[in-house]
């Protein structure tokens, strides 16, 4: 089957859309900056369709601090669903597929194991409900669409609403001999850029439309994930244990929420591999930028 090209990324400068572009080198791709193309603007991406003809729109951007969510539930809906709705709606009129991504807080975490694409939301929170929201309208417009649930996603970007990812924070606290507090009753499937971008091209190249869990392999809790990046990197920093409820947010957050694909394999698609693998290479390629700059 064609690589299907050309390819439209919104949201190509955040984490996620700049492991697309890297994981698209070689390819037809149409990465227009904020600036030019806010998901915002129908009028915009009406006219960058009309005028452009992306044989997939890739919606990469999202309001997705949590915090913030819950204090601008508005603002949430605004950006997770009303924007991503009209974009789904202009693709379908101007028939190109459309993908966009969500995340594993549409789920409560009281299933206890992995959740797959078969089980039923329950978000907790103003971002959760947002992002189901989003995952809903989309697909009232026809089945050319892509949904993609994440989890923990990080890489060597920062975001523009969070700054650096938990990963990269917590290095440089423990660089600086800090102490950290980090929560133990979480457990999430930690998420590799890069990975995920290999993934979601390749499930898009695959036209494997409907909605798919792209995450590492595997669970683990934040406090395990920072212990095992900690000690990948030679830090042995003072860390105490927290409970969420413990933590400082009034947020309701899911306390187990890993994804498992159900969907990946049947369409021929590789997953990714295990969140270890994901994290060593975070590591190894953020070892080779500070021996760069050395």
């Amino acid at each position: 089957m064609a690589p299907i090209e050309p390819i439209a990324i919104v949201g190509a400068s955040g984490q996620l859309g700049a492991a697309l572009v890297a994981a698209y080198a070689g390819r037809a791709l149409l990465a227009p900056p904020h600036r030019e193309l806010d998901i915002e603007d129908g009028a915009a991406l009406e006219a960058f369709l009309t005028a452009s003809r992306p044989a997939v729109l890739i919606n990469c951007t999202a309001f997705h601090n949590v915090d913030e969510c819950e204090r601008l539930p508005e603002r949430a809906f605004a950006v997770n669903a009303l924007a991503v709705d009209r974009a789904a709606a202009l693709c379908a009129a101007a028939r190109v597929a459309f993908a966009t991504m969500s995340t594993d807080y549409v789920f409560d975490g009281a299933l206890g194991r992995p959740y797959t694409e078969a089980d039923a939301p329950n978000p907790l929170s103003a971002y959760g409900i947002s992002k189901l929201a989003g995952e809903l309208l989309v697909r009232r417009h026809g089945p050319a669409h892509y949904i993609f649930r994440l989890s923990g996603v990080y890489s060597a970007l920062g975001t523009s609403n969070k700054g650096y990812t938990f990963v990269e924070r917590v290095l440089q606290q423990a660089e600086r001999g800090e102490p950290l507090r980090i929560v133990r009753n979480m457990t999430f499937s930690p998420t590799f850029a890069p990975h995920a971008a290999r993934v979601i091209r390749d499930a898009i190249d695959a036209r494997a439309y409907g909605t798919h869990h792209v995450t590492n392999a595997g669970a683990t809790t934040w406090y395990d994930f920072a212990a095992a990046a900690f000690a990948r990197a030679g830090l042995a920093p003072a860390v105490e244990e927290l409970q969420y409820d413990n933590y400082g947010s009034a947020v309701k957050r899911p306390l187990y929420s890993p994804l498992a694909s159900t969907t990946l394999a049947a369409a021929g698609i590789s997953g990714a591999p295990t969140w270890e693998i994901g994290l060593e290479e975070f590591l190894a390629g953020r070892a080779a930028r500070k021996a760069a700059l050395a």
